[in-house]
């Protein structure tokens, strides 16, 4: 695979593939993770675009088998030559095969730019665009002592993961994996429903793994909840001033409003949450943490520090013997 200026780890979090997305200049979605596919939870996250599901990679581990797909040249499939960028890859599979999400002027440029090209020069474009890989790296670990993620094709021993997405494309869903040929047609979908289908799908791809192995991961792109959330409280608002005279139908306009003003609140809570984390997350804390051992060492505390907690551990691992 190109390394294409080296492309690093991205974490599997929603936190970062929102403010990934966002950078981008991608407007009105967000990313969220997913505990269940029952249909109740699946209402809460409507609309929904696509699903992000993240599985460790088995090698020599079988395709998908393609269905009755038909032609694909209606789909944006970009093969990974790119180490390291399933997750960013994984995305821009969803974000570049909806009409109804606003891509910004540069992502928009790519996706026509790219209309014509194959899959393998699809995913050469991913890898020599400035703006995608900009932002993909925004997110670079500072910790030199981090693993960085092989890539699935590398034969290496370790545990590695590995990116895929879901959607509904024309009346079918897709599977898009860049490790794979080409998009997978599962059948036949109802754009309102497709999560029942995608949910099978994921179901099958866990059943290959022991019933022990619980490295799975699962987000949903939807519409962004700030935005929907502040429309609909508008909205309530205008009905509001127009039922002066309507007691019954005020108090139940009054109590979706309430609901309504707590998910807003909840969700600028989780923003905020979001935005502490990643700021973290780029934040080289190496710098001070060498400064503060040598200060320990220059004041002679560093030792008796290191000393005091051996002997923590060592308690810790006889109590446990126990």
């Amino acid at each position: 695979m190109a390394d294409a200026g080296n492309w690093c780890l991205i974490e599997s979090d929603p936190g970062v593939f929102t403010e990934l997305i966002s950078g981008m200049g991608v407007k009105g979605v967000q990313v969220d993770e997913i505990w269940s596919l029952d249909d109740e939870s699946m209402a809460e996250l409507k609309p929904m675009y696509g699903l992000i599901f993240l599985f460790k990679w088995q090698n020599g581990q079988p395709q998908p088998v393609m269905a009755d797909s038909g032609p694909s040249d209606h789909i944006f499939f970009a093969n990974q030559v790119i180490t390291n960028a399933c997750a960013t890859q994984a995305i821009l599979s969803i974000l570049l095969n909806r009409d109804d999400i606003d891509l910004g002027e540069e992502l928009a440029n790519f996706k026509e730019f790219t209309a014509d090209f194959g899959p393998d020069m699809k995913g050469l474009a991913i890898s020599n665009s400035d703006l995608i890989r900009s932002v993909h790296n925004s997110f670079a670990r500072s910790d030199p002592f981090v693993n960085e993620m092989q890539d699935p094709r590398s034969g290496k021993d370790e545990d590695v993961y590995h990116f895929i997405a879901y959607l509904p494309i024309h009346g079918a869903l897709y599977e898009l994996d860049g490790l794979s040929q080409g998009p997978v047609n599962l059948g036949a979908c109802d754009e309102e429903n497709w999560t029942s289908k995608a949910n099978e799908a994921i179901q099958n791809r866990m059943a290959r793994y022991s019933a022990a192995e619980l490295h799975f991961s699962l987000m949903a792109l939807t519409r962004d909840r700030l935005e929907m959330y502040e429309e609909q409280i508008e909205e309530l608002d205008g009905l509001l001033l127009s039922l002066a005279e309507d007691a019954e139908e005020r108090k139940q306009l009054n109590s979706d409003r309430n609901l309504l003003q707590h998910k807003l609140q909840m969700e600028q809570e989780k923003r905020s949450r979001w935005h502490r984390e990643n700021t973290l997350r780029k934040h080289n804390f190496i710098p001070m943490v060498y400064n503060l051992l040598r200060i320990l060492a220059e004041k002679k505390q560093l030792e008796p520090l290191v000393t005091s907690a051996k002997q923590k551990a060592t308690s810790r691992l006889d109590n446990a013997k126990k």
